[in-house]
């Protein structure tokens, strides 16, 4: 079944599996119906064997083990990938379902599930997708420690060196052209490379983002070290200059960002993003509609399969047409504001400031008026914002948190309300921190956190291709009760 359909063209796909979505969740459900329902969304025959480069043989090059280690699903037809990640996905939610068994009504026997797992839903674009590239800066193959590439080996092993990634097949050719540009400008800087914090140096990773549209934004990451402003400004324009007179103007930067910071990783508002040249913004546009997107902003990082997960989520919410969609993780309002059309409201919550404005600034942009976009932590904004809100139909809540998953006091917030029917969970790691969330959804109480509502249980798993060549998928698993 996987094989046929995978073969299908992509909307025809997408329509199929939606369908067959549609008609599971308007049936009363007898295990019989889903059983068969399963049976058709499974893959059939026998895998082929795993090749020797999963076994963990070393690869005959170092662009191969980078390969192996980026997209580790490389040397598979992509009809092999699907399968293999339908079985995966399979396992997983085994697993989640066993665990469940422990302390829920929820049970499953001889492999089966007592829910059914679609067939998974293709990536309309299969190489070069990625929107979103960070390229790290270390010791290279030839010793040089200005190199800007994805590192194989570890600091344990202190066999760290770091590859050029032209041959990695989820990479954009622009995003490469970047990445070797920065490579050339920071080994004819006099400043020395960031690598160890404590080491010293000061040039660091670079991000690029692009869109369908073919617009480029790059950020700089950099160390200040004991640099004084006016010192750091010096390199701020050598780097401008580059890129917009030098080499670097065949990159065809619309926007440069640079950020000075002490920690890996921290938001705009930790150490804000400074614009050195061009526009503030990139755009996107998902489903017809148009979204800006900012320096620190979240967006999925291949455009044509969040459109197929966003298409997907508003077919399994079709029962709750004309409700209100409460949006956990909302990011920049992508799936609220592509919903909203069929809503009565959408209410969305994210961490990121900055994100938090891009909503705001989309909903307005796509004349969009029943979106309320809110700004904070989901575990102090939501415990307040539920028993407050006022909502209008039935009540969905869809979230799609990071691999930390969900905080225990918004898993609170969400079982707690006797309104919320229905959600719509979406993980890219669904057996990491998710599974605590699966269990804290649909598991017995918990008087100790004061999780008291009545539990939701799965009723239907649907995984979305979003990173081809690699093992990973967005999962959608419906919960209800």
């Amino acid at each position: 079944m996987i094989s046929m359909i995978s073969k299908m063209h992509p909307n025809k796909m997408l329509q199929a599996v939606l369908k067959c979505a549609g008609d599971l969740l308007n049936v009363s459900g007898s295990h019989a119906t889903l059983r068969r329902c399963f049976a058709c969304a499974s893959t059939t025959g026998k895998r082929r064997k795993q090749k020797s480069w999963l076994s963990g043989e070393e690869a005959v090059s170092l662009e191969e083990r980078l390969a192996d280690t980026v997209t580790p699903l490389w040397r598979l037809s992509y009809e092999e990938q699907l399968q293999w990640k339908q079985e995966q996905q399979h396992k997983i939610l085994l697993q989640m379902t066993n665990h469940l068994a422990q302390d829920s009504s929820l049970t499953s026997s001889k492999g089966e599930l007592p829910f059914p797992v679609l067939p998974i839903v293709p990536s309309p674009v299969r190489d070069g997708y990625r929107n979103k590239s960070t390229f790290s800066v270390n010791k290279g193959v030839d010793g040089d420690p200005k190199t800007v590439g994805f590192y194989i080996g570890t600091g344990k092993g202190r066999n760290i060196v770091c590859v050029h990634g032209d041959h990695l097949l989820n990479m954009p050719s622009k995003h490469k052209l970047v990445g070797r540009c920065y490579e050339d400008f920071i080994r004819a800087s006099p400043l020395k490379p960031c690598i160890l914090f404590h080491d010293g140096g000061h040039w660091r990773e670079i991000t690029v983002r692009t869109n369908s549209a073919g617009n480029t934004m790059a950020i700089v990451y950099f160390h200040p070290q004991n640099l004084s402003p006016s010192e750091t400004d010096v390199h701020k324009e050598s780097l401008v200059e580059y890129f917009t007179k030098g080499p670097g103007t065949v990159c065809q930067l619309d926007s440069l960002y640079f950020q000075e910071s002490t920690m890996t990783r921290c938001s705009h508002e930790d150490s804000p993003y400074q614009l050195l040249y061009g526009k503030p913004h990139i755009y996107e546009e998902i489903l017809g509609f148009k979204f800006r997107i900012s320096a620190d902003s979240f967006f999925q990082v291949n455009r044509s399969a969040a459109e197929a997960l966003y298409m997907t989520v508003g077919k399994l919410n079709e029962a709750n047409e004309q409700g209100t969609l409460l949006d956990v993780c909302c990011g920049t309002g992508a799936i609220g504001i592509s919903l909203s059309p069929r809503l009565k409201k959408v209410i969305g919550v994210e961490l990121i400031e900055q994100a938090v404005e891009d909503a705001k600034y989309n909903a307005a942009l796509n004349g969009i008026q029943n979106c309320e976009f809110l700004s904070g932590k989901a575990e102090v904004v939501l415990p307040k914002l539920i028993p407050t809100m006022h909502f209008e139909g039935a009540l969905t809540a869809v979230v799609n948190p990071s691999r930390a998953g969900l905080h225990y006091r918004v898993i609170r917030a969400l079982r707690n309300n006797d309104n919320l029917q229905r959600l719509i969970y979406i993980s890219c790691k669904p057996e990491g921190e998710a599974m605590r969330n699966f269990q804290e959804l649909c598991g017995k109480t918990d008087l100790k956190r004061k999780i008291t509502g009545k539990a939701f249980t799965p009723t239907l798993a649907v995984p979305v291709d979003m990173f081809p060549h690699t093992p990973h998928c967005e999962l959608v698993l419906v919960l209800e009760r």
